[in-house]
C-alpha cells in the first residue's frame, strides 16, 4: 500500500486560521505586529518570496515592510539598517533575506537581530538556546519538521529517528528537538559511511541536504516516515522532448511512496508549513517581546 501523503498545504492553512485569531485578540489588546524583511539588490527569487510575504502578511492582518538595499551594500550599510529596525518599537519582526552580496558575512549579521524580533529564529543566541530547551524564537525549518512529525501521530519516545543533513538551521536544531522528545537520533552527514544502512533502522527518516533523490528506496524501512526538508531545481525533458525546470526533493518521491508509511511532498510539504511557521513565529515574537517591556 502506497504510502499517506503528508498535505503541508492543508496544515499550513490551518495554521494560517489559528494565526489570523490570534493576531485579532493581540490588536484588540493594543499590539499591532509588523514584520520587516531586509533585502540586499534584486535576486528574483528573493523578490517573489518579498512578494508572498507581503500577501500572506495582509492576509493575516500582519503589517510588512520590504527595507530594500542596493546590490553593493557592504556588512556596514546592512547592519546599520538591522540596527534601525531593531530600535523602533513598531517592528515586532525582522528577517534577512539571502543571498547576500560576495563576502559578507551571514551569520555576524544575523547575530545583530534582537533575538526576540528573530522570526526566522536563526540568531546564534537562539540557535544556541535549542540545545537548552527555551529558544526565545527557534528556527522556522525545523519546528515546521517537527508539526509535519506530529500531523502523522507518531509517538516519537523511543522511536529511532535518523536525520541526514547536520545544518545549522535545520538538521541540528531537528535532532535536539526530536532528542528531547525521547526519540533515539541518528546523525548522519556528508562523512557518514554506508548511509543506506543507517537510514534503513529509522521509524522516522529527515533528510534535509540539498542533493535530488539522494534517498531511494533502498535507503528506506518499510512504514517508515520519511519527511523531506530538500527543495532541488532539476532539468528534464518532457514527453514532447521540451526542456523543463521542476522542483523536487532529496527523495526519489515516486518510489520511496510505494515503501514509507507517510511522506511529505516537494512541493507542498515543509515548505508551506515553513511559511506559514515564519508568521507564527511573529506572533510569537510580538507576544515575549510585550512580556518582556511589563
Amino acid at each position: 500500500m502506497a504510502a499517506t501523503i503528508i498535505d503541508g498545504t492543508r496544515i499550513a492553512e490551518r495554521m494560517q486560521t489559528e494565526i489570523r485569531q490570534q493576531v485579532r485578540e493581540l490588536a484588540e489588546d493594543g499590539c499591532a505586529l509588523k514584520l520587516a524583511a531586509v533585502l540586499v539588490g534584486e535576486p528574483p527569487a528573493s523578490l517573489v518570496y518579498a512578494r508572498s510575504q507581503a500577501r500572506q502578511c495582509e492576509e493575516m492582518g500582519i503589517g510588512y515592510e520590504l527595507v530594500q538595499l542596493p546590490a553593493d551594500s557592504d556588512a556596514a550599510a546592512i547592519a546599520g539598517a538591522i540596527e534601525r529596525l531593531n530600535a523602533d518599537p513598531g517592528v515586532t519582526g525582522i528577517m534577512l533575506h539571502m543571498p547576500l552580496p560576495p563576502g559578507v558575512d551571514a551569520p555576524s549579521l544575523q547575530y545583530r537581530i534582537d533575538p526576540y524580533k528573530d522570526v526566522e529564529g536563526v540568531n546564534p543566541a537562539n540557535i544556541g538556546l535549542v540545545f537548552y530547551g527555551t529558544p526565545i524564537i527557534a528556527p522556522c525549518t525545523a519546528l515546521a519538521v517537527v508539526e509535519l512529525v506530529n500531523e502523522t501521530r507518531m509517538d516519537l519516545r523511543g522511536a529511532h529517528a535518523v536525520v541526514v543533513g547536520q545544518g545549522a538551521i535545520v538538521g541540528r536544531p531537528v535532532s535536539v528537538f526530536l532528542i528531547q522528545r525521547e526519540a533515539t537520533v541518528t546523525a548522519c552527514h556528508v562523512a557518514t559511511r554506508n548511509l543506506a544502512e543507517q537510514t534503513r533502522q529509522a521509524d522516522l527518516l529527515v533528510v534535509a541536504v540539498g542533493k535530488p533523490g539522494l534517498i531511494t528506496v533502498e535507503h528506506v524501512k518499510p512504514g517508515a516516515v520519511v519527511i523531506d526538508v530538500g527543495i532541488n531545481r532539476i532539468k528534464t525533458v518532457d514527453a514532447d522532448g521540451r526542456k523543463i525546470s521542476r522542483t523536487v526533493g532529496d527523495v526519489d518521491f515516486e518510489a520511496v511512496r510505494e515503501v514509507a508509511g507517510a511522506i511529505t511532498p516537494v512541493p507542498g510539504g515543509v515548505g508551506p508549513v515553513t511559511v506559514t511557521m515564519l508568521l507564527r513565529n511573529t506572533v510569537e515574537a510580538a507576544r515575549k517581546q510585550r512580556a518582556r517591556s511589563q
